[in-house]
């Protein structure tokens, strides 16, 4: 197969293919061919974009197996879309389900003669029976399917219409579950992600950037977006240079480079630089494919323990092809093997499990919980670390400015104005801290800066009167830019610490002009958040930040971390997430911010807040819809219900269906009570997997209006 390789880290690797080149058939082989060992851990397929990701125990010969397996592997070229499959329909629609097949049994029974009815049945069975055939004469497996073909087979040949009509009747009625379940799940799903309205920017009259509402842009606006910004639209870069981060639409960590002729999408995320992008979608179009797409990726992103489980079962149908043999050779009966056909395991396991993960994904979001994959609820169960960022995490996303503190020439007004004025081009909470309060003390400014450059982490560049002017970090002016760093400053930055506030810089002409203090307010209910984790599992808590020791030490103590860490850059703290990995630790990361993203990607589980960067909403897994921290430990108790609900549902299956089996082969029940016995018991399972996974008191509850 032809393909290149795009990113090759340790442990996982991404080859890009044609797009659309990979049918479902083909790609089941591949994976399958790819994890038969039991090193290669997960394998996923963009079919938009070709993107093949695979994860795997790194090793230089488990590389160089994979690399063989894609060298060596060949498209079928044809893929018939199953009878079986359920057809697709606009998400966010209300897709119309199939029809009731309890209504349809019962109105058959009254209203047409038995041979009717079996030529009905006769003709349903057809796609089945095809279905099996192709899974055996393409796929060369003995799969459920094909177990499901052989069952029916078996039932005609002997004229056993009532089992034949049993049968079809629960394979209606599992599909008509499943369907429902979707529909209800991905509908909610859809709606919580569409969100309000946006502010863009463009290019204003005076040639000065200018927002205006998303609504407003046509085919051909010109629209800038900065580091940390949504991309709104669909469109060719038309000037500037940026770093945007694809992984909505390729599930690729690195940033991509973009100049000018450069294609960019919405739903994409610059991390550096600033480009300036000619529209050629806006609007709907764009925002509800990516939501669109985002929606079928979740729902196809599979848990590993769903995989394990399918691949289980599927492995113990060429027992039931051996015990019919077995049968029919001890007892010389055909009718008694037949039975052993009628009984799999398989069938309830592809069924219950994908529902039970919808219906989490579901109940996750009544309580402001968006979960993007089954794989990350399981990922959410095992975590043993937490790792918290602090500013706009465990603080509001809402900080205020407390105090500022000029130096001359320059007096407060002055230096809030210049600081507003270079903050308001960027997202984050900090910067909108600035701008409301100089809004809050009326003090309009004009745009008399130049072009504004924004340092991942550090801070902002830009000229200002002729003269360069820095806002920022201590470590960006005084460490990267060699600000000097007096005694007077020294002490009021140290006051500022030992009463828990952060602050940011202001240099004008390397000389320092303010230092501007952050008031933050610990978020609701943060201290009982950790103590929950805790009680839910959590072995060790750790708060990592950029803020100065003294500051993270005062956060660290009252809220009751285990561990943090303090005057950290994004490569740092990425750099110790790779190390709690290397150690074995099972990671999920909270954070909000742009220089969080990183730490993100590297974590088993990354979880963002809504009120964060649209970067780091991007790159989550779990996103907190509404912005409470008291959220995440529901959602860790909902995965545990959740793979502890799939866990029973797997043993229930194979111990039922066992004794099922069992009764069958000794002529305890006929082929239609054995029939019904299994199927039955596959509805009841799937029913039992969209129950609640919360009682009422462990559900969100309303904030105190008093913390609102």
């Amino acid at each position: 197969m032809q393909g290149r390789v795009i990113s090759d880290l340790r442990g996982r690797m991404r080859i890009r293919v044609q797009p659309q080149s990979l049918g479902k058939d083909d790609f089941d082989r591949l994976a399958s061919n790819l994890m038969k060992q039991g090193e290669v851990k997960y394998v996923s397929y963009s079919r938009i974009s070709g993107s093949i990701l695979v994860l795997y125990e790194d090793s230089p010969q488990r590389r160089l197996f994979i690399l063989k397996n894609f060298d060596d592997f060949e498209c079928r070229g044809w893929h018939p879309v199953s009878a079986l499959e359920p057809k697709s329909h606009s998400v966010g629609e209300e897709a119309p389900l199939p029809y009731n097949p309890i209504w349809i049994a019962f109105l058959k029974r009254i209203f047409l003669p038995m041979p009717v009815r079996i030529a009905l049945n006769f003709i349903r069975a057809i796609p089945y029976v095809l279905e099996g055939a192709k899974r055996l004469l393409w796929r060369n497996t003995l799969s459920v399917e094909v177990l499901d073909a052989v069952a029916l087979s078996v039932c005609f040949l002997r004229k056993d219409y009532s089992s034949a009509g049993t049968l079809l009747f629960f394979f209606s009625l599992s599909n008509y579950l499943e369907a429902w379940t979707r529909r209800r799940s991905l509908a909610v799903l859809f709606h919580s992600l569409k969100g309000p309205e946006e502010k863009v920017w463009v290019p204003g009259p005076d040639g000065q950037p200018m927002q205006v509402s998303e609504s407003t842009l046509k085919e051909g606006s010109l629209v800038i977006v900065q580091a940390g910004g949504l991309i709104p639209v669909d469109g060719v870069v038309e000037k500037g240079v940026a770093m945007v981060n694809q992984a909505t639409m390729t599930g690729e960590p690195l940033p991509v480079h973009k100049e000018h002729g450069g294609a960019v999408f919405a739903g994409t995320s610059v991390e550096e630089g600033e480009i300036f992008i000619k529209a050629s979608r806006v609007g709907g179009s764009t925002r509800i494919r990516s939501i669109m797409e985002y929606i079928k990726e979740s729902e196809e992103s599979k848990s590993g323990l769903q995989g394990r489980a399918e691949r289980m079962a599927d492995a113990i149908v060429p027992y039931n092809f051996l015990l019919a043999l077995v049968t029919y050779l001890v007892s010389g009966s055909l009718y008694k093997a037949g039975n052993a056909l009628l009984v799999d395991y398989s069938c309830a396991i592809r069924l219950s499990t994908p529902i039970a993960v919808l219906s989490a994904m579901r109940e996750g979001n009544e309580s402001g919980i968006l979960v993007k994959g089954g794989r990350y609820l399981e990922e959410l169960a095992i975590a043993d670390t937490c790792v918290f960022d602090k500013t706009g995490t465990l603080t509001e996303a809402k900080p205020q400015v407390y105090e500022v503190i000029p130096f001359p020439p320059f007096n407060h007004d002055e230096a809030l104005r210049l600081a507003a004025c270079l903050e308001e081009h960027f997202p984050h909470p900090v910067g909108r801290a600035v701008v409301n309060q100089a809004k809050k003390e009326h003090l309009s400014h004009q745009e008399e800066h130049t072009k504004v450059e924004y340092v991942v982490a550090h801070g902002i560049s830009s000229t200002w009167r002729g003269k360069r002017v820095l806002l920022g970090s201590h470590h960006f002016l005084v460490e990267d830019e060699n600000v000097p760093w007096t005694d007077e400053a020294e002490q009021i930055a140290k006051k500022i610490a030992d009463s828990g506030h952060s602050m940011i810089y202001l240099a004008v002409e390397g000389k320092l002009a303010a230092i501007i203090a952050i008031s933050d307010k610990i978020r609701y209910r943060a201290k009982e958040t950790l103590a929950e984790l805790k009680k839910l599992g959590i072995e060790k808590t750790i708060m990592l930040t950029g803020d100065l020791k003294s500051t993270a030490r005062n956060m660290a103590d009252t809220l009751g971390f285990d561990e943090h860490k303090a005057e950290l850059l994004p490569d740092d703290k990425a750099a110790y997430l790779s190390q709690l990995s290397k150690e074995g630790k099972h990671i999920m990361m909270v954070g909000d911010g742009l220089n969080d993203s990183a730490a993100l990607s590297l974590s088993c589980v990354g979880v963002a807040l809504s009120d964060g960067s649209e970067l780091a909403k991007d790159v989550a897994n779990v996103q907190l819809l509404n912005g409470r921290l008291d959220a995440l430990p529901i959602a860790r108790l909902l995965a545990e219900r959740t793979m502890t609900r799939i866990h029973e549902n797997y043993w229930a299956i194979v111990i039922l269906n066992s004794f099922f089996l069992g009764l069958g082969l000794f002529g305890v029940a006929g082929p239609t009570l054995v029939s019904i016995l299994h199927n039955g018991t596959t509805c009841l399972v799937a029913a039992r997997a969209t129950r609640p996974f919360l009682n009422k008191d462990e559900k969100l509850k309303p904030k105190p209006k008093e913390d609102q």
